[in-house]
């Protein structure tokens, strides 16, 4: 519980109080350098995006567990979305990586945290920063039930800047909620019109979206646990997150590198034992990014349950051996389901 005023009250934390500092010493620790290289060869960017993903989802979780342990000791927090992870300077494992994050916003029983990622040493740089909303879950029953948490004291004029940057930011995602379901204006129609009807000639050598689908299959097990029968959510998004960075490179016509996460969305939790799907399709190209959306679906076999766990969508860059931006082809939708997709990523490009 939090200290106390000498009025016996509870005294409220503030954002600061908060702050949470994780490092990955690539500068001493060459184990840890290996686990997260690309390739053996001397290349710019030499990280392993997918692995930052997962360190990030631990340290969100870490940051609000702190909060959350303060009045429920026994709880346990769980990532329901990850918003707009931007990419402002590539990584790499030659120098020490830190994450700063803090709490920004606390509801009525989630936290939004944010995290700012950086490079020491010679590189120093601000590499990007992102948005984690975790939500807090009792462990009392069976039955996981959302707990009521105290507000934060927003003291600072920083402190309230980031408080109503996050009201902003889920106020942004309830409207493209509601923007994912609107019908296409007349300017979108007679575009998605004017690509099948480019499909219909002869002479059309164009590339279809269906064909730059991949898919790839497991199972659940205990070594992949986070907390009692759940999977870590890490783990899920950064198998992912590589499968959509191979999809991407089936049109890429250099490297790819990230460029940004849009949104990750946790639907359900994955369970021990669960038959993962995950699929990995090219959903939209820029003049220079490919737009990839990634599903993962859990399958309970024996009680017939089949449900979409995450949901994806990962914007990546071409790049030639330069690491300058390179233009890639466009791609075609052809079904409705394919239509949509394309749509929804079209309204989020970035060229």
């Amino acid at each position: 519980m939090a200290g106390k005023t000498k009025e016996n009250q509870v005294e409220l934390i503030t954002p600061g109080d908060t702050r949470y500092l994780f490092v990955l010493p690539f500068s001493t620790d060459r184990f840890l350098v290996r686990r997260f290289l690309v390739s053996e060869r001397d290349i710019e960017g030499n990280i392993r995006f997918g692995k930052v993903l997962e360190t990030l989802d631990k340290v969100a979780e870490n940051t609000a567990l702190a909060y959350v342990h303060r009045f429920y000791p026994n709880a346990r927090v769980v990532t329901a979305a990850i918003d707009n992870i931007v990419i402002r300077n590539l990584a790499d494992t030659m120098n020490d990586l830190v994450f700063s994050a803090q709490i920004n916003h606390v509801g009525t029983s989630s936290v939004e945290v944010g995290i700012r990622i950086e490079h020491l040493g010679s590189r120093a740089c601000h590499v990007g920063s992102c948005y984690f909303t975790m939500v807090a879950r009792s462990t009392d029953c069976d039955e996981a039930k959302s707990l009521t948490l105290p507000p934060l004291d927003y003291r600072t004029d920083l402190e309230k800047k980031r408080y109503e940057k996050a009201n902003i930011r889920r106020q942004q995602y309830r409207d493209s909620l509601l923007k994912a379901e609107e019908m296409p204006s007349l300017e979108e129609y007679l575009f998605l019109k004017g690509l099948h009807k480019e499909q219909e000639s002869p002479a059309f050598t164009g590339i279809l979206a269906r064909e730059l689908l991949l898919e790839s299959h497991g199972r659940a097990y205990p070594d992949q646990e986070n907390v009692p029968r759940t999977i870590f959510g890490g783990y899920l998004i950064r198998r992912a997150y590589e499968l959509a960075a191979l999809a991407a490179e089936k049109i890429a016509t250099g490297r790819v590198i990230p460029c940004m996460v849009n949104r990750i969305n946790f639907n359900q939790p994955v369970l021990l034992g669960d038959h993962l799907k995950f699929s990995a399709r090219v959903v939209y190209t820029g003049k220079t990014t490919i737009s990839v959306q990634s599903d993962i679906e859990r399958f309970n076999m024996g009680a017939g349950e089949k449900t979409l766990s995450n949901s994806c969508l990962f914007t990546f860059t071409n790049v030639d051996s330069d690491m300058k931006p390179a233009e890639v082809p466009f791609i075609y939708p052809t079904t409705y389901a394919e239509d949509a997709r394309f749509l929804n990523a079209y309204r989020q490009r970035i060229d």
